[in-house]
């Protein structure tokens, strides 16, 4: 998928304009609502974006900083960020919304001038300037669906998802190296319905493996918000189908995922 900033930075705000329309229509008990990742609530799911934004700037302006607090944190061993989360519960939701305003806006501030080939660090392994984008996306949307589930919104998938989709795909790799796992070699052919019912595809055509279905569906999985059992997704072939049940696209340790609905 071609690389574009301006495209890129453009898809962030919009993601972030859809989040904070739900998030300023929650009174306050609302904001205390538990979502679907077990212990945290919706004004938690608010200090893990809002945090992280800040450390993605700093990672972008002052990276020296960026890795000693990174450091610290991670000290604190694979629930660093229940450390974050707990660190700030008990502020008052208007407060938490401006922080999550503030610190995105300074984000898409750094980012918007970045060369995207820009190597940034990382808590996992170090991205470019692109993918860091494509990843506080990714973020917002993930964290922005335990949100809307939590408080029974809704919002309508867009293009917007293809971000998202690239991501999922372009950690086939990390998946399997977070869990301790060999990388396969043998690629796997993508085809994914897109909400307006184009097809995007990664991958080569003759690949023997595949995966196919709804982008929504594949997003879902890969940022662990619903158990592979309730998506419409099919895989052919052994690393194909193996890569859907540790689909990881975001940094930390292996995730737990969600229990399947049914």
């Amino acid at each position: 998928m071609a690389v574009e900033m301006g495209g890129l930075v453009a898809d962030l705000a919009a993601e972030s304009a859809d989040l904070d329309r739900v998030l300023a229509g929650l009174t306050d008990a609302q904001w205390r609502t538990p979502t679907p990742a077990a212990g945290w609530t919706v004004a938690d799911q608010v200090v893990h974006l809002a945090y992280f934004d800040e450390t993605a700037t700093a990672a972008a302006v002052a990276p020296d900083r960026f890795r000693a607090e990174a450091d610290a944190l991670m000290a604190h061993g694979d629930d660093f960020t229940e450390v974050v989360a707990a660190a700030h519960r008990g502020r008052a939701p208007g407060d938490l919304l401006a922080w999550l305003r503030g610190a995105r806006a300074e984000y898409l501030r750094a980012f918007t001038d970045l060369d995207p080939g820009t190597t940034l660090p990382w808590y996992g392994p170090p991205m470019s300037a692109a993918s860091s984008v494509t990843a506080r996306l990714m973020e917002t949307w993930a964290h922005g669906q335990d949100v809307v589930d939590a408080v029974g919104a809704t919002r309508d998938p867009t293009a917007r998802l293809r971000n998202v989709a690239h991501l999922g795909v372009a950690t086939r790799g990390w998946s399997a190296r977070v869990r301790g796992e060999e990388p396969p070699a043998e690629p796997v052919r993508v085809e994914l319905t897109a909400p307006d019912g184009a097809v995007w595809t990664w991958g080569p055509a003759e690949a023997a493996d595949r995966v196919t279905g709804p982008a929504l569906d594949f997003c879902l999985l890969v940022t662990q918000r619903r158990h592979r059992a309730d998506l419409l997704l099919q895989a052919t072939g052994p690393v194909a189908d193996h890569w859907l049940d540790v689909a990881q696209a975001f940094a930390g340790p292996p995730g737990s995922g969600r229990e399947a609905l049914a």
